[in-house]
Protein backbone atom coordinates (compact mmCIF):
# COMPACT_ATOMS: atom_id res chain seq x y z
CA UNK A 1 0.00 0.00 0.00
CA UNK A 2 1.46 3.32 -0.93
CA UNK A 3 1.65 5.98 1.62
CA UNK A 4 0.44 9.79 0.49
CA UNK A 5 4.27 11.00 -0.06
CA UNK A 6 4.96 8.19 -2.10
CA UNK A 7 1.45 8.57 -3.96
CA UNK A 8 2.55 12.77 -4.59
CA UNK A 9 6.08 11.46 -6.26
CA UNK A 10 4.16 9.31 -8.10
CA UNK A 11 1.82 12.25 -9.73
CA UNK A 12 4.75 14.23 -9.93
CA UNK A 13 6.74 11.73 -12.04
CA UNK A 14 3.31 11.33 -14.21
CA UNK A 15 3.35 14.82 -14.64
CA UNK A 16 6.79 15.55 -16.19
CA UNK A 17 6.41 12.46 -18.10
CA UNK A 18 3.46 13.62 -19.80
CA UNK A 19 4.61 17.45 -19.81
CA UNK A 20 7.85 16.24 -22.06
CA UNK A 21 5.23 13.99 -24.59
CA UNK A 22 3.31 16.99 -25.33
CA UNK A 23 6.34 19.24 -25.81
CA UNK A 24 7.85 16.28 -28.23
CA UNK A 25 4.69 16.21 -30.00
CA UNK A 26 4.56 19.98 -30.44
CA UNK A 27 7.92 20.01 -31.77
CA UNK A 28 7.44 17.70 -34.60
CA UNK A 29 4.19 19.23 -36.16
CA UNK A 30 4.54 20.58 -39.38
CA UNK A 31 2.52 22.90 -41.59
CA UNK A 32 1.92 21.72 -45.43
CA UNK A 33 1.81 25.14 -46.76
CA UNK A 34 4.08 27.94 -45.96
CA UNK A 35 2.87 31.37 -47.28
CA UNK A 36 4.83 34.27 -48.18
CA UNK A 37 4.61 36.34 -44.69
CA UNK A 38 6.09 33.24 -42.88
CA UNK A 39 9.37 33.46 -44.52
CA UNK A 40 11.12 36.42 -42.33
CA UNK A 41 10.56 36.58 -38.59
CA UNK A 42 11.32 40.37 -38.92
CA UNK A 43 9.87 42.07 -41.86
CA UNK A 44 11.09 45.91 -42.38
CA UNK A 45 8.72 48.34 -43.61
CA UNK A 46 9.19 49.63 -46.62
CA UNK A 47 9.07 53.62 -45.84
CA UNK A 48 11.62 56.12 -46.33
CA UNK A 49 11.91 59.77 -44.82
CA UNK A 50 12.07 62.48 -47.47
CA UNK A 51 13.43 65.93 -46.12
CA UNK A 52 11.81 69.19 -47.72
CA UNK A 53 13.27 72.23 -47.23
CA UNK A 54 10.47 75.02 -45.96
CA UNK A 55 9.74 78.44 -44.81
CA UNK A 56 7.62 79.55 -41.98
CA UNK A 57 5.86 83.05 -42.10
CA UNK A 58 4.87 83.98 -38.24
CA UNK A 59 2.29 86.79 -38.43
CA UNK A 60 1.05 88.78 -35.79
CA UNK A 61 -2.50 89.58 -35.53
CA UNK A 62 -2.44 92.80 -32.99
CA UNK A 63 -5.10 95.17 -31.70
CA UNK A 64 -5.21 98.77 -33.85
CA UNK A 65 -5.91 100.42 -30.44
CA UNK A 66 -3.32 99.12 -28.56
CA UNK A 67 -0.71 97.00 -30.80
CA UNK A 68 -2.09 94.42 -28.43
CA UNK A 69 -0.81 90.76 -29.06
CA UNK A 70 -4.26 88.62 -30.10
CA UNK A 71 -3.07 85.47 -31.49
CA UNK A 72 0.15 84.14 -33.75
CA UNK A 73 -0.25 82.91 -36.98
CA UNK A 74 2.01 80.34 -39.15
CA UNK A 75 2.49 79.77 -42.33
CA UNK A 76 4.30 78.38 -45.56
CA UNK A 77 3.66 81.08 -48.20
CA UNK A 78 4.53 84.10 -49.12
CA UNK A 79 0.98 85.64 -49.15
CA UNK A 80 -1.28 86.40 -46.43
CA UNK A 81 -2.57 84.22 -44.51
CA UNK A 82 -6.12 82.98 -45.72
CA UNK A 83 -9.08 83.41 -43.56
CA UNK A 84 -9.43 79.42 -42.87
CA UNK A 85 -5.81 79.76 -41.63
CA UNK A 86 -6.84 82.60 -39.39
CA UNK A 87 -9.72 80.80 -38.24
CA UNK A 88 -7.71 77.76 -37.57
CA UNK A 89 -5.06 79.77 -35.26
CA UNK A 90 -7.28 82.25 -33.92
CA UNK A 91 -11.00 80.94 -33.73
CA UNK A 92 -13.96 82.03 -35.55
CA UNK A 93 -14.92 85.04 -33.71
CA UNK A 94 -11.58 86.49 -34.12
CA UNK A 95 -11.62 85.63 -37.88
CA UNK A 96 -14.67 87.22 -38.42
CA UNK A 97 -13.61 90.84 -36.13
CA UNK A 98 -10.53 90.66 -38.48
CA UNK A 99 -12.38 90.37 -41.47
CA UNK A 100 -14.42 93.04 -40.76
CA UNK A 101 -12.21 95.39 -40.19
CA UNK A 102 -11.74 98.21 -41.81
CA UNK A 103 -8.28 100.25 -42.91
CA UNK A 104 -7.06 102.74 -40.33
CA UNK A 105 -6.57 106.12 -41.40
CA UNK A 106 -2.93 107.25 -40.11
CA UNK A 107 -2.79 110.46 -41.74
CA UNK A 108 -1.20 113.39 -40.11
CA UNK A 109 -4.86 114.89 -39.13
CA UNK A 110 -5.43 111.82 -37.38
CA UNK A 111 -3.18 111.83 -34.14
CA UNK A 112 -4.67 108.85 -31.89
CA UNK A 113 -4.90 105.69 -33.63
CA UNK A 114 -7.21 104.67 -30.54
CA UNK A 115 -10.19 105.48 -32.32
CA UNK A 116 -9.26 102.52 -35.27
CA UNK A 117 -11.47 99.25 -34.31
CA UNK A 118 -10.86 95.83 -34.97
CA UNK A 119 -7.51 94.11 -35.96
CA UNK A 120 -4.44 94.34 -38.39
CA UNK A 121 -1.44 91.95 -39.63
CA UNK A 122 1.94 92.36 -38.69
CA UNK A 123 5.05 89.69 -40.09
CA UNK A 124 6.89 88.87 -37.21
CA UNK A 125 9.60 86.69 -38.71
CA UNK A 126 10.80 84.59 -41.57
CA UNK A 127 12.19 81.09 -40.65
CA UNK A 128 13.63 78.44 -43.17
CA UNK A 129 13.80 75.04 -42.13
CA UNK A 130 13.68 71.38 -42.94
CA UNK A 131 10.32 69.11 -42.26
CA UNK A 132 11.04 65.47 -42.70
CA UNK A 133 8.04 63.39 -44.48
CA UNK A 134 7.55 59.79 -44.23
CA UNK A 135 6.72 57.89 -47.29
CA UNK A 136 5.51 54.37 -48.28
CA UNK A 137 8.11 52.60 -50.60
CA UNK A 138 6.47 50.58 -53.39
CA UNK A 139 6.27 46.86 -52.80
CA UNK A 140 7.78 44.00 -55.21
CA UNK A 141 4.96 42.83 -57.61
CA UNK A 142 4.38 39.17 -59.54
CA UNK A 143 3.09 39.26 -62.97
CA UNK A 144 2.06 36.55 -64.96
CA UNK A 145 1.51 34.91 -68.31
CA UNK A 146 0.90 32.01 -70.78
CA UNK A 147 4.17 30.74 -72.24
CA UNK A 148 4.30 28.23 -75.35
CA UNK A 149 1.79 29.43 -77.33
CA UNK A 150 0.27 33.15 -78.54
CA UNK A 151 -3.52 33.18 -76.91
CA UNK A 152 -5.90 34.56 -79.44
CA UNK A 153 -8.91 35.63 -77.53
CA UNK A 154 -11.85 34.63 -76.91
CA UNK A 155 -11.18 31.16 -78.23
CA UNK A 156 -7.83 31.74 -76.58
CA UNK A 157 -6.63 27.87 -78.14
CA UNK A 158 -2.83 26.37 -77.81
CA UNK A 159 -1.34 23.87 -79.96
CA UNK A 160 0.71 22.13 -77.45
CA UNK A 161 0.13 22.25 -73.43
CA UNK A 162 1.51 25.80 -72.46
CA UNK A 163 3.75 26.53 -69.22
CA UNK A 164 3.44 29.56 -66.90
CA UNK A 165 5.61 32.51 -66.76
CA UNK A 166 5.68 34.83 -63.83
CA UNK A 167 7.97 37.65 -64.09
CA UNK A 168 8.63 39.59 -60.52
CA UNK A 169 9.72 43.50 -60.23
CA UNK A 170 11.47 45.31 -57.47
CA UNK A 171 10.97 48.92 -57.97
CA UNK A 172 13.91 50.00 -55.18
CA UNK A 173 16.89 50.66 -57.10
CA UNK A 174 19.77 49.29 -54.74
CA UNK A 175 16.85 45.65 -53.67
CA UNK A 176 16.53 42.68 -55.96
CA UNK A 177 14.38 39.67 -56.41
CA UNK A 178 15.93 36.75 -54.92
CA UNK A 179 12.75 34.24 -55.70
CA UNK A 180 9.29 33.27 -56.81
CA UNK A 181 7.53 30.78 -54.97
CA UNK A 182 3.85 29.25 -55.49
CA UNK A 183 1.80 26.82 -55.45
CA UNK A 184 -0.46 24.65 -58.70
CA UNK A 185 -3.02 23.25 -56.95
CA UNK A 186 -1.29 21.83 -54.03
CA UNK A 187 1.76 21.15 -55.81
CA UNK A 188 4.64 23.97 -54.74
CA UNK A 189 7.13 25.37 -57.18
CA UNK A 190 10.07 27.37 -56.56
CA UNK A 191 12.65 29.62 -58.76
CA UNK A 192 15.70 31.50 -58.06
CA UNK A 193 16.20 35.51 -60.01
CA UNK A 194 12.78 37.72 -60.85
CA UNK A 195 11.59 35.24 -63.49
CA UNK A 196 10.17 31.80 -63.39
CA UNK A 197 8.48 29.45 -65.69
CA UNK A 198 6.68 26.08 -64.98
CA UNK A 199 4.47 23.58 -66.94
CA UNK A 200 0.82 23.68 -66.92
CA UNK A 201 -1.36 20.66 -66.13
CA UNK A 202 -4.23 20.01 -68.12
CA UNK A 203 -7.16 21.18 -65.58
CA UNK A 204 -10.65 20.23 -65.19
CA UNK A 205 -13.30 23.10 -66.64
CA UNK A 206 -13.00 24.38 -63.46
CA UNK A 207 -9.51 25.22 -63.73
CA UNK A 208 -6.89 25.15 -60.56
CA UNK A 209 -5.79 27.90 -58.19
CA UNK A 210 -2.36 29.05 -58.36
CA UNK A 211 -0.79 31.31 -55.97
CA UNK A 212 2.53 32.84 -56.02
CA UNK A 213 4.78 35.71 -54.43
CA UNK A 214 8.58 37.10 -54.72
CA UNK A 215 10.51 37.46 -52.02
CA UNK A 216 13.29 40.59 -52.06
CA UNK A 217 16.84 40.67 -50.70
CA UNK A 218 15.29 44.14 -48.48
CA UNK A 219 13.81 41.63 -46.36
CA UNK A 220 10.51 40.77 -47.35
CA UNK A 221 7.98 39.77 -49.90
CA UNK A 222 5.52 40.65 -52.15
CA UNK A 223 1.94 40.17 -51.48
CA UNK A 224 0.52 36.43 -52.04
CA UNK A 225 -1.60 36.50 -55.73
CA UNK A 226 -3.76 33.98 -56.58
CA UNK A 227 -4.97 33.12 -59.89
CA UNK A 228 -7.39 30.65 -61.52
CA UNK A 229 -6.13 29.17 -64.17
CA UNK A 230 -8.01 26.66 -66.58
CA UNK A 231 -6.31 24.23 -69.12
CA UNK A 232 -8.71 22.17 -70.92
CA UNK A 233 -7.54 19.56 -73.53
CA UNK A 234 -9.91 19.71 -76.74
CA UNK A 235 -10.35 16.35 -79.21
CA UNK A 236 -9.62 12.62 -78.97
CA UNK A 237 -5.91 13.02 -78.99
CA UNK A 238 -5.66 12.69 -74.89
CA UNK A 239 -7.74 9.51 -75.07
CA UNK A 240 -5.41 6.75 -74.46
CA UNK A 241 -7.44 3.54 -76.29
CA UNK A 242 -8.38 5.87 -78.92
CA UNK A 243 -6.59 6.10 -82.44
CA UNK A 244 -7.09 9.82 -84.21
CA UNK A 245 -5.73 11.82 -86.39
CA UNK A 246 -6.96 14.44 -84.07
CA UNK A 247 -4.35 17.66 -83.31
CA UNK A 248 -3.55 18.41 -80.17
CA UNK A 249 -5.73 21.20 -78.76
CA UNK A 250 -5.97 23.10 -75.31
CA UNK A 251 -8.21 25.81 -74.51
CA UNK A 252 -6.79 28.06 -71.58
CA UNK A 253 -8.02 30.76 -69.61
CA UNK A 254 -6.78 32.90 -66.83
CA UNK A 255 -8.57 34.78 -64.19
CA UNK A 256 -6.25 36.96 -62.06
CA UNK A 257 -5.09 40.69 -61.78
CA UNK A 258 -1.72 40.16 -62.55
CA UNK A 259 -2.28 38.66 -65.59
CA UNK A 260 -0.54 40.72 -68.85
CA UNK A 261 -2.49 38.46 -71.52
CA UNK A 262 -5.39 39.35 -73.15
CA UNK A 263 -8.30 41.48 -71.11
CA UNK A 264 -10.87 39.40 -69.25
CA UNK A 265 -14.03 40.44 -68.32
CA UNK A 266 -14.05 42.25 -65.19
CA UNK A 267 -17.16 40.35 -63.71
CA UNK A 268 -15.68 37.34 -64.16
CA UNK A 269 -12.96 38.21 -61.79
CA UNK A 270 -15.24 39.58 -59.39
CA UNK A 271 -17.22 36.21 -59.62
CA UNK A 272 -13.87 33.82 -60.30
CA UNK A 273 -16.47 32.48 -62.86
CA UNK A 274 -14.48 31.25 -66.53
CA UNK A 275 -16.60 32.13 -69.62
CA UNK A 276 -18.03 28.90 -71.89
CA UNK A 277 -15.03 27.12 -73.20
CA UNK A 278 -13.77 28.98 -76.69
CA UNK A 279 -15.39 32.19 -75.72
CA UNK A 280 -18.37 33.46 -74.65
CA UNK A 281 -21.65 33.95 -76.86
CA UNK A 282 -21.77 37.06 -78.91
CA UNK A 283 -23.69 39.50 -76.79
CA UNK A 284 -21.16 39.12 -74.52
CA UNK A 285 -18.06 39.86 -76.68
CA UNK A 286 -15.83 42.92 -77.21
CA UNK A 287 -14.73 43.40 -80.79
CA UNK A 288 -11.97 44.63 -81.73
CA UNK A 289 -13.67 47.33 -84.23
CA UNK A 290 -16.57 49.71 -83.54
CA UNK A 291 -17.89 48.26 -87.32
CA UNK A 292 -18.27 45.03 -85.64
CA UNK A 293 -21.19 46.93 -83.68
CA UNK A 294 -22.74 48.67 -86.45
CA UNK A 295 -27.10 47.72 -86.12
CA UNK A 296 -29.60 49.13 -87.92
CA UNK A 297 -32.47 48.65 -86.36
CA UNK A 298 -35.97 50.66 -86.82
CA UNK A 299 -36.43 52.50 -83.46
CA UNK A 300 -39.84 53.92 -83.02
CA UNK A 301 -39.36 56.17 -79.94
CA UNK A 302 -35.62 57.07 -81.16
CA UNK A 303 -37.64 58.28 -84.74
CA UNK A 304 -40.07 60.37 -82.78
CA UNK A 305 -37.19 61.94 -80.76
CA UNK A 306 -35.82 62.93 -83.69
CA UNK A 307 -38.86 63.73 -85.71
CA UNK A 308 -40.02 66.02 -82.24
CA UNK A 309 -36.37 67.77 -82.88
CA UNK A 310 -37.16 68.83 -86.10
CA UNK A 311 -34.42 66.47 -87.70
CA UNK A 312 -36.64 64.82 -89.56
CA UNK A 313 -38.80 66.07 -92.95
CA UNK A 314 -42.38 64.66 -92.43
CA UNK A 315 -43.87 66.69 -94.65
CA UNK A 316 -45.89 63.92 -96.44
CA UNK A 317 -46.66 61.66 -93.44
CA UNK A 318 -49.94 61.80 -91.60
CA UNK A 319 -49.71 63.71 -88.02
CA UNK A 320 -46.32 64.82 -88.54
CA UNK A 321 -45.20 61.89 -88.76
CA UNK A 322 -45.66 61.28 -85.14
CA UNK A 323 -48.72 58.71 -83.21
CA UNK A 324 -50.55 60.56 -80.30
CA UNK A 325 -47.84 58.81 -77.41
CA UNK A 326 -44.81 60.78 -79.44
CA UNK A 327 -43.08 57.66 -81.15
CA UNK A 328 -43.29 57.74 -84.63
CA UNK A 329 -45.99 56.13 -86.77
CA UNK A 330 -44.90 54.10 -89.87
CA UNK A 331 -44.40 56.77 -92.40
CA UNK A 332 -42.25 59.01 -89.98
CA UNK A 333 -39.83 55.77 -89.00
CA UNK A 334 -39.45 55.33 -93.04
CA UNK A 335 -38.31 59.23 -93.59
CA UNK A 336 -36.32 59.27 -90.15
CA UNK A 337 -34.46 55.39 -91.02
CA UNK A 338 -31.35 56.78 -92.51
CA UNK A 339 -30.68 59.22 -89.49
CA UNK A 340 -31.94 56.34 -86.84
CA UNK A 341 -29.69 54.50 -88.26
CA UNK A 342 -26.94 57.04 -88.38
CA UNK A 343 -27.75 57.74 -84.88
CA UNK A 344 -27.43 54.24 -83.00
CA UNK A 345 -24.14 53.41 -83.88
CA UNK A 346 -22.44 56.83 -83.62
CA UNK A 347 -21.85 55.95 -80.27
CA UNK A 348 -19.81 52.48 -81.05
CA UNK A 349 -16.50 53.92 -80.65
CA UNK A 350 -17.09 55.27 -76.88
CA UNK A 351 -18.91 51.28 -76.10
CA UNK A 352 -15.63 50.12 -77.64
CA UNK A 353 -13.30 52.38 -75.42
CA UNK A 354 -15.30 51.94 -72.42
CA UNK A 355 -15.52 48.61 -72.77
CA UNK A 356 -11.60 48.11 -72.94
CA UNK A 357 -11.31 50.66 -69.66
CA UNK A 358 -13.59 48.69 -67.82
CA UNK A 359 -13.75 44.73 -69.06
CA UNK A 360 -18.04 45.04 -69.23
CA UNK A 361 -18.86 43.60 -73.05
CA UNK A 362 -19.22 46.01 -75.02
CA UNK A 363 -22.24 43.90 -77.11
CA UNK A 364 -23.95 43.54 -74.08
CA UNK A 365 -23.66 47.62 -73.28
CA UNK A 366 -25.60 48.27 -76.87
CA UNK A 367 -27.65 45.91 -76.62
CA UNK A 368 -28.92 47.19 -72.87
CA UNK A 369 -28.62 50.69 -74.75
CA UNK A 370 -31.19 49.49 -77.28
CA UNK A 371 -33.68 47.96 -75.12
CA UNK A 372 -33.14 50.84 -72.39
CA UNK A 373 -33.47 54.08 -74.36
CA UNK A 374 -32.96 53.50 -78.14
CA UNK A 375 -29.94 55.27 -77.56
CA UNK A 376 -32.00 58.73 -77.02
CA UNK A 377 -29.89 59.58 -73.65
CA UNK A 378 -32.16 62.16 -72.35
CA UNK A 379 -34.39 62.53 -69.49
CA UNK A 380 -37.63 61.01 -69.23
CA UNK A 381 -39.75 62.68 -66.71
CA UNK A 382 -42.32 59.92 -66.72
CA UNK A 383 -39.42 57.24 -65.90
CA UNK A 384 -37.16 59.55 -63.72
CA UNK A 385 -33.93 58.18 -65.70
CA UNK A 386 -31.63 59.74 -67.52
CA UNK A 387 -28.85 58.62 -69.79
CA UNK A 388 -28.10 56.00 -72.80
CA UNK A 389 -28.47 52.97 -70.02
CA UNK A 390 -31.43 54.82 -68.32
CA UNK A 391 -29.92 55.72 -64.74
CA UNK A 392 -32.31 56.11 -61.87
CA UNK A 393 -31.59 57.21 -58.41
CA UNK A 394 -32.21 54.13 -57.31
CA UNK A 395 -29.43 52.52 -60.18
CA UNK A 396 -26.91 55.22 -58.78
CA UNK A 397 -27.61 54.09 -55.30
CA UNK A 398 -26.10 50.62 -56.68
CA UNK A 399 -23.22 52.22 -58.41
CA UNK A 400 -21.72 54.47 -55.24
CA UNK A 401 -22.83 51.72 -53.02
CA UNK A 402 -21.36 48.46 -54.73
CA UNK A 403 -18.61 50.74 -56.44
CA UNK A 404 -15.72 52.36 -54.02
CA UNK A 405 -13.52 52.93 -56.36
CA UNK A 406 -16.49 54.96 -58.71
CA UNK A 407 -17.10 56.39 -55.56
CA UNK A 408 -13.88 57.72 -54.77
CA UNK A 409 -13.55 59.13 -57.60
CA UNK A 410 -16.90 61.03 -57.87
CA UNK A 411 -17.75 62.42 -54.51
CA UNK A 412 -15.52 64.72 -54.33
CA UNK A 413 -16.80 66.60 -57.32
CA UNK A 414 -19.99 66.79 -54.93
CA UNK A 415 -18.41 66.91 -51.38
CA UNK A 416 -16.06 67.72 -49.17
CA UNK A 417 -13.13 65.23 -49.64
CA UNK A 418 -13.44 64.89 -45.44
CA UNK A 419 -17.40 63.75 -45.73
CA UNK A 420 -16.25 61.73 -48.41
CA UNK A 421 -14.02 59.70 -46.73
CA UNK A 422 -16.14 58.39 -44.55
CA UNK A 423 -17.63 56.01 -47.11
CA UNK A 424 -21.26 56.30 -48.83
CA UNK A 425 -22.95 53.81 -46.50
CA UNK A 426 -21.51 56.38 -43.43
CA UNK A 427 -23.12 59.47 -44.86
CA UNK A 428 -26.20 61.31 -44.06
CA UNK A 429 -29.16 60.87 -45.88
CA UNK A 430 -29.26 64.32 -47.33
CA UNK A 431 -25.53 63.54 -48.76
CA UNK A 432 -26.55 60.25 -50.06
CA UNK A 433 -29.56 62.47 -51.99
CA UNK A 434 -27.11 64.66 -53.42
CA UNK A 435 -24.59 62.51 -54.89
CA UNK A 436 -27.49 60.37 -56.17
CA UNK A 437 -29.39 63.12 -57.40
CA UNK A 438 -26.22 64.88 -59.19
CA UNK A 439 -25.06 61.41 -60.70
CA UNK A 440 -28.32 61.14 -62.68
CA UNK A 441 -28.16 64.93 -63.82
CA UNK A 442 -24.65 63.91 -64.83
CA UNK A 443 -25.72 61.21 -67.30
CA UNK A 444 -28.73 63.30 -68.79
CA UNK A 445 -27.66 64.44 -71.97
CA UNK A 446 -30.80 66.26 -72.50
CA UNK A 447 -29.90 69.59 -73.76
CA UNK A 448 -32.22 71.98 -75.36
CA UNK A 449 -29.59 74.77 -76.84
CA UNK A 450 -27.97 71.84 -78.77
CA UNK A 451 -28.00 71.67 -82.18
CA UNK A 452 -29.60 68.13 -81.92
CA UNK A 453 -31.05 68.96 -78.35
CA UNK A 454 -28.72 66.45 -76.97
CA UNK A 455 -25.55 66.87 -75.66
CA UNK A 456 -23.88 64.85 -77.64
CA UNK A 457 -20.15 64.85 -75.24
CA UNK A 458 -22.53 64.50 -72.23
CA UNK A 459 -23.81 61.20 -73.96
CA UNK A 460 -20.73 59.96 -74.61
CA UNK A 461 -19.73 60.04 -70.58
CA UNK A 462 -22.84 58.08 -69.58
CA UNK A 463 -21.35 55.32 -71.73
CA UNK A 464 -18.76 54.92 -68.79
CA UNK A 465 -20.94 55.86 -66.03
CA UNK A 466 -23.40 52.42 -66.99
CA UNK A 467 -20.28 50.33 -67.10
CA UNK A 468 -19.67 51.37 -63.59
CA UNK A 469 -22.88 50.56 -62.63
CA UNK A 470 -22.92 46.84 -64.32
CA UNK A 471 -19.53 46.44 -62.07
CA UNK A 472 -21.45 47.21 -59.23
CA UNK A 473 -24.63 44.94 -60.20
CA UNK A 474 -21.53 42.17 -60.48
CA UNK A 475 -20.58 42.82 -56.64
CA UNK A 476 -24.17 42.99 -55.17
CA UNK A 477 -24.91 39.78 -57.42
CA UNK A 478 -21.62 37.85 -56.24
CA UNK A 479 -23.06 39.05 -52.67
CA UNK A 480 -26.11 37.80 -53.36
CA UNK A 481 -25.32 33.92 -53.95
CA UNK A 482 -22.36 34.18 -51.44
CA UNK A 483 -24.92 35.39 -48.42
CA UNK A 484 -27.40 32.34 -49.37
CA UNK A 485 -24.82 29.38 -50.62
CA UNK A 486 -21.45 30.37 -48.78
CA UNK A 487 -19.64 29.90 -51.78
CA UNK A 488 -18.02 32.25 -54.54
CA UNK A 489 -20.51 33.17 -57.35
CA UNK A 490 -18.14 31.24 -59.98
CA UNK A 491 -18.62 27.79 -58.11
CA UNK A 492 -22.15 27.77 -58.27
CA UNK A 493 -23.00 29.39 -61.31
CA UNK A 494 -22.15 29.73 -65.18
CA UNK A 495 -20.32 32.85 -66.54
CA UNK A 496 -23.43 33.68 -68.72
CA UNK A 497 -26.12 33.18 -66.35
CA UNK A 498 -24.49 35.33 -63.68
CA UNK A 499 -24.63 38.15 -66.51
CA UNK A 500 -28.63 37.19 -67.01
CA UNK A 501 -28.71 37.63 -62.96
CA UNK A 502 -27.02 40.91 -63.41
CA UNK A 503 -29.65 42.00 -65.66
CA UNK A 504 -31.92 41.25 -63.87
CA UNK A 505 -30.55 42.77 -60.53
CA UNK A 506 -29.98 45.86 -62.53
CA UNK A 507 -33.68 45.99 -64.01
CA UNK A 508 -35.89 44.01 -61.76
CA UNK A 509 -34.13 45.42 -58.62
CA UNK A 510 -32.08 42.86 -55.70
CA UNK A 511 -35.26 41.66 -53.92
CA UNK A 512 -36.16 40.22 -56.61
CA UNK A 513 -32.66 38.28 -57.63
CA UNK A 514 -32.43 37.35 -54.01
CA UNK A 515 -35.58 35.82 -53.53
CA UNK A 516 -34.75 33.85 -56.79
CA UNK A 517 -31.52 32.70 -55.30
CA UNK A 518 -32.78 31.95 -52.09
CA UNK A 519 -36.10 30.17 -53.89
CA UNK A 520 -33.49 27.67 -56.26
CA UNK A 521 -31.19 27.15 -53.84
CA UNK A 522 -33.64 25.58 -50.88
CA UNK A 523 -35.20 23.36 -53.42
CA UNK A 524 -31.81 21.66 -53.89
CA UNK A 525 -31.62 22.75 -57.69
CA UNK A 526 -28.61 24.72 -59.82
CA UNK A 527 -28.27 28.29 -59.83
CA UNK A 528 -29.33 27.93 -63.22
CA UNK A 529 -30.90 30.92 -65.06
CA UNK A 530 -33.51 28.25 -65.79
CA UNK A 531 -34.63 27.34 -62.64
CA UNK A 532 -33.84 30.92 -61.11
CA UNK A 533 -36.40 32.40 -63.17
CA UNK A 534 -38.67 30.19 -62.41
CA UNK A 535 -38.53 31.26 -58.69
CA UNK A 536 -38.90 34.83 -59.69
CA UNK A 537 -42.34 36.44 -57.81
CA UNK A 538 -45.20 37.32 -60.24
CA UNK A 539 -45.67 40.80 -61.45
CA UNK A 540 -42.32 43.45 -61.78
CA UNK A 541 -39.47 40.44 -61.15
CA UNK A 542 -41.39 37.68 -63.78
CA UNK A 543 -41.28 40.98 -65.83
CA UNK A 544 -38.02 41.25 -66.09
CA UNK A 545 -37.33 37.60 -67.80
CA UNK A 546 -38.82 39.23 -70.83
CA UNK A 547 -36.00 42.20 -70.62
CA UNK A 548 -33.04 39.89 -70.09
CA UNK A 549 -34.37 37.93 -73.17
CA UNK A 550 -34.46 40.37 -75.16
CA UNK A 551 -31.13 41.36 -74.31
CA UNK A 552 -29.33 37.82 -74.07
CA UNK A 553 -31.79 35.63 -75.36
CA UNK A 554 -31.83 37.04 -78.87
CA UNK A 555 -28.53 38.37 -79.91
CA UNK A 556 -28.71 41.78 -81.26
CA UNK A 557 -28.35 43.43 -83.53
CA UNK A 558 -29.61 40.17 -85.98
CA UNK A 559 -33.79 40.94 -84.51
CA UNK A 560 -35.57 43.05 -86.82
CA UNK A 561 -37.16 44.92 -84.07
CA UNK A 562 -36.15 44.80 -80.18
CA UNK A 563 -39.06 46.94 -78.69
CA UNK A 564 -39.62 47.76 -74.77
CA UNK A 565 -42.56 46.14 -73.03
CA UNK A 566 -45.13 47.64 -71.61
CA UNK A 567 -44.38 48.16 -67.43
CA UNK A 568 -45.66 46.01 -64.14
CA UNK A 569 -46.12 47.99 -61.38
CA UNK A 570 -43.83 46.33 -58.42
CA UNK A 571 -41.87 47.07 -55.43
CA UNK A 572 -38.71 46.60 -56.98
CA UNK A 573 -38.49 48.38 -60.29
CA UNK A 574 -34.97 50.47 -60.37
CA UNK A 575 -34.76 50.67 -64.28
CA UNK A 576 -39.06 49.91 -65.11
CA UNK A 577 -39.73 49.72 -68.90
CA UNK A 578 -40.58 52.76 -70.82
CA UNK A 579 -44.26 52.76 -71.88
CA UNK A 580 -44.02 53.75 -75.78
CA UNK A 581 -47.26 53.04 -77.55
CA UNK A 582 -47.53 52.25 -81.10
CA UNK A 583 -44.55 50.06 -81.43
CA UNK A 584 -45.14 46.93 -83.63
CA UNK A 585 -45.34 43.54 -81.84
CA UNK A 586 -41.54 41.70 -81.98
Amino acid sequence: MLTQTQKRILKSIFATVFLVCVLLGLANIQTDEVTARDMFSNIPERKAVIKIPITTYEWWLLTWSRSQLVCQVFVEHESWPTAEEVRFYCGDQVMRDWLGTSACDLSENVTESVHCPGFYLHLASITPGVREIEVDLLPPEVMIDIAGCELQPPENKCDKLPRLQLIAEEPLPNEHIISIQGFIGSEPFSCQGNECTVPLPATRSSGVQVRFWAESSFGDSSEEYTAQIRVVPWGDFVAPDVKTDDEPLWYVDVISTQYLGGTTSTCAHIWTAFPPVGGPAIWLTTPDHPDALISSQPFYYLGGSLITQGLVDVSECPDGGLQPSGVANQCGLEAARPLINNWQNQFDSEIIQVAKDTGVPAQLMKNIFSRESQFWPGFSASLKEAGLGHLSELGADTVLLWNPSFFAQYCPLVLDTTICQRGYGNLDIAEQEMLRGSLVQKVDAACPECPHGIDLRQANFSVSIFARSLLANCEQVGQIIFNTTRRPAGEVALYEDLWRFTLINYNAGPGCLSHGISETNAQNLPLTWVNVSKNLEPGGCQAGIKYVEDIAGRSLPSEASITPTQPTPATHTPTPTPDFQGYPPP
